[in-house]
């Protein structure tokens, strides 16, 4: 049974049809990843699933439950969306890491503001903030960064920033963790180990939807692979044949250009 199930999604910025009925599934311990050109939707598609955009049409299913119907009305879209937001982890571009806090507080956030909200939480708080750092150090170090827990982001490259956030969207245990472009703004010597933390993660069936422009990467690592371009879903399936024998001239065109630039 597929984990998430994305039907007719469609999104306009003015007069851009930006996501023109998007539709595919993805199931549980798969790695999707979704390539294409600058401007063909892929960011708006992760932004559209993780509800920082609203999708004009569509719906978006997570474990058979309907998380988002551009049917319902406005007020029921948003009812309880951190909540929905919560089945999804996000890994952005530029790591969006809080300059104030350590390696480990950036990692410890987001499930110390939740723990706020539980109703035992002023009894029993000391016992579930110790619980909070023992798990954030266990996701640093899966990351390789035992040794890094007490510094910055200023004092961290950009490769072990990165990691940082991957654990960070770890924390909260997501259903979907996504990447959008993770290596991009690193060095070409920083991407390496970043990739080989998402590897891992694929390894261990985390179900993952990754947006890249890493298409050895994409081939190896994906269980699926869908090629997007002017918002739509050009082609779709396992990603060697995708890339190594696309069916769609549209693919083709891309891929060729991409192995000439």
């Amino acid at each position: 049974m597929a984990i998430l199930e994305v039907k007719n999604i469609g999104k306009q910025f003015d007069s851009t049809m930006v996501l023109n009925d998007v539709s595919f599934s993805l199931e549980e311990g798969n790695a999707l990843a979704i390539i294409g050109s600058s401007g063909s939707g892929k960011t708006t598609l992760l932004r559209c699933l993780n509800f920082l955009e609203t999708p004009d049409k569509g719906t978006i299913s997570v474990k058979g439950e309907t998380l988002f119907d551009a049917a319902m009305p406005l007020k029921e879209q948003e009812k309880a969306l951190r909540t929905k937001r919560l089945h999804f982890g996000m890994v952005f571009q530029s790591f969006n890491l809080f300059p104030q806090y350590t390696a480990l507080e950036n990692v410890m956030l987001a499930e110390k503001l939740l723990a706020k909200e539980r109703a035992d939480f002023k009894q029993n708080k000391k016992e579930i903030y110790a619980k909070i750092e023992e798990h954030g150090i266990e996701l640093l170090a899966e990351m390789g960064l035992a040794d890094r827990m007490s510094h910055y982001p200023h004092q961290l490259s950009g490769g072990q920033q990165q990691r940082v956030a991957i654990a960070r969207a770890l924390a909260l245990k997501p259903d979907i963790l996504c990447f959008d472009e993770p290596t991009s703004a690193l060095d070409p010597e920083l991407t390496g180990e970043v990739l080989k933390v998402i590897r891992g993660l694929a390894e261990q069936k985390t179900t993952m939807i990754i947006v890249t422009h890493e298409m050895a990467f994409a081939r190896d690592v994906s269980d699926q692979l869908i090629f997007m371009d002017d918002g739509v879903i050009v082609e779709q399936g396992e990603p060697k044949q995708v890339i190594d024998h696309p069916r769609e001239e549209r693919t083709k065109q891309f891929l060729t250009r991409y192995a000439q630039g």
